[in-house]
């Protein structure tokens, strides 16, 4: 009976596992928001690849650069993470209550990753802080 159990359970894993394939796709595949966010914000020509990770209850995309920035987008094509390695995440991509927070605060200070964490918004700054905010985009909390 545990034999049986133990090989029910594993083939479950085996299952799961092989829902998250995380396969190319191309660039047209990927929802018509996420496409405009990249042609607006970085140079199309520089993707290395594009991806569709996709698992039993949640569905992302994921765009790398050749200059090793990355970008995650849910299943609507919502942008969930802007990372730009050291240089500035594009301001058009960050709320304006963000900006002015990180700009009067931090003023030396620019926001190199900016994603979605926990139903919670978070800021890397290139000084080493993260920043977290609620959904409203109010700062609720500093991590060093």
């Amino acid at each position: 009976m545990k034999k049986l159990f133990l090989m029910i359970c594993m083939a479950v894993m085996i299952g799961l596992t092989a829902c998250a394939d995380g396969r190319p796709i191309p660039f047209e595949q990927l929802p018509a928001n996420a496409q405009t966010i990249i042609t607006q914000n970085f140079v199309k020509e520089n993707i290395l690849f594009v991806a569709l990770d996709s698992e039993i209850f949640s569905t992302e995309y994921e765009v790398k650069f050749n200059d090793g920035k990355e970008l995650k987008f849910n299943g609507s094509g919502e942008l969930i993470k802007v990372d730009c390695k050291y240089e500035p995440v594009p301001e058009a991509l960050i709320p304006a209550e963000v900006l002015t927070q990180v700009r009067s605060s931090y003023p030396n200070a620019f926001i190199k990753e900016w994603k979605l964490d926990d139903g919670r918004w978070k800021a890397e700054l290139n000084n080493g802080l993260e920043l977290i905010f609620n959904k409203r985009y109010q700062l609720v909390g500093i991590d060093d």
